[in-house]
């Protein structure tokens, strides 16, 4: 494709986000080139890349687009990164000149706010820091209440690009032979700092194409997933609940802890995430998995309360610690969204806290930077719920490094610890 078609697409697969505003945009994007087979590998990369540039800098390119009084169109996007990226070599009016797959001829309007951001970066003196950090305004003061000092310097963390990282399946291989494995079909790894299973890929990589991916000897899983999984310590011969398994990435890795001993139950209340477990726990090698649909009247419960070993709550959240990911869904969340998954995360954990024996371990952890949805949410629950403690297991238990869980809690972002942001609370049933 040429630098104008691509723009084209670019412009387009932009005004499909916005005409399913409540869907991911990553999955707008698998289905708009899945519909689009013709665009090559390369072209989807930097059709990708373009939109996935104006998603981060949402705020700064509306800002612009406010300030010259143009409205905020797709296109205008488009445009206003083209000038003030500064990243093509073609001008604005070689890549907008209506020929063949290019977009439309500028218009006069157009060509105007071409000159009014000529020569001007991304970033103004006159901008708010909500605008500058691209956080919702209502936002800002949580994320101030979470990081202090650093909030800034979290926030440009969480701008850049996420990283890639594999965890190796220990029930079918180690972490040097599935390195040795990707590096002979081109997969450079380096093994992750942190994850004594991870490894992270150089650059962007089709490691679902090969032939390590499909025979099962890694999964794509953050590092900072990974310690989750750690956290819990499943060991082999115990009885693990994953209460909110989805596709269960976080049962795939306590299943390999177990060494496929033992008995691990993947629950969820969407069937069409516990169907999309099916294959991965297949290609895994998992045998000690069994998946539980929860509806409502749900008698299972009931009748396993106090049986389990180890009980995780991967709980639903605002996803706020996956934004190098998912830009877009710094522009989708709003405050009521956070206050009803409070409220849900709170009924989850009273519900999973049943289902663990005396001795047991609980495990909860988001994908959120909010204390409201992490410390807060474990403050609460200890008050109400006097059986459970915060504890901190051995360094080294299930794979955990040493100093990552302090008093029983850790968080996990990009600015310090280069994963996903996470949090994770372990405790223990005393009675």
């Amino acid at each position: 494709m040429t630098p104008s078609a691509r723009l084209s697409a670019a412009i387009d697969l932009i005004s499909a986000m916005e005409a399913t505003p409540y869907r991911p945009a990553d999955a707008v994007a698998n289905s708009f080139f899945r519909e689009r087979r013709y665009i090559g590998g390369g072209d989807r990369r930097a059709i990708s890349g373009r939109v996935w540039d104006i998603l981060r800098h949402w705020r700064h390119l509306c800002w612009w687009l406010e300030r010259a009084e143009v409205p905020v169109t797709p296109r205008a996007l488009v445009l206003a990164l083209v000038v003030l990226a500064r990243q093509d070599r073609m001008t604005p009016e070689e890549l907008f000149s209506g020929e063949r797959y290019a977009p439309a001829r500028l218009d006069q309007r157009e060509r105007a706010l071409c000159a009014f951001l000529r020569g001007k970066s991304m970033e103004h003196p006159e901008m708010s820091r909500a605008v500058r950090l691209e956080v919702p305004d209502w936002l800002l003061p949580r994320l101030d209440a979470t990081f202090g000092a650093q909030t800034d310097a979290e926030l440009a963390a969480m701008a850049g690009e996420a990283t890639l990282d594999l965890r190796a399946n220990l029930l079918k291989t180690t972490r040097e032979a599935a390195r040795i494995a990707l590096a002979e079909e081109g997969i450079i790894t380096e093994d992750t700092r942190l994850s004594p299973w991870g490894l992270r890929v150089a650059g962007r990589q089709p490691v679902t194409s090969t032939a390590a991916f499909r025979a099962g000897l890694v999964e794509i899983q953050d590092e900072g997933s990974q310690l989750v999984a750690a956290a819990v310590g499943a060991e082999p011969g115990m009885r693990v609940l994953d209460y909110c398994a989805g596709a269960a990435g976080k049962t795939l890795a306590m299943a390999m802890t177990m060494n496929n001993r033992g008995h691990i139950v993947a629950c969820d209340v969407s069937e069409p995430r516990l169907e999309g477990a099916v294959r991965r726990l297949r290609r895994a090698g998992v045998h000690n998995a069994e998946r539980h649909l929860l509806i409502t009247g749900d008698k299972w419960a009931r009748r396993r309360a106090g049986s389990f070993d180890r009980v995780l709550v991967d709980a639903p959240c605002t996803g706020t610690g996956t934004w190098r990911r998912n830009p877009d869904a710094r522009l989708r969340l709003r405050e009521t969204d956070l206050l009803e998954l409070m409220e849900k995360q709170a009924d989850i954990l009273d519900r999973a806290a049943t289902l663990l024996r005396p001795g047991g371990r609980l495990v909860y952890a988001t994908c959120s930077i909010l204390n409201e949805e992490n410390r807060d949410q474990i403050a609460a629950f200890v008050q109400r719920n006097p059986a459970f403690r915060l504890t901190t297991p051995p360094a080294g238990e299930g794979g955990m490094p040493e100093g990552l869980l302090v008093e029983g809690q850790m968080s996990l972002s990009p600015l310090r610890n280069g994963t996903d942001g996470f949090f994770t609370a372990v405790m223990e049933r005393t009675a």
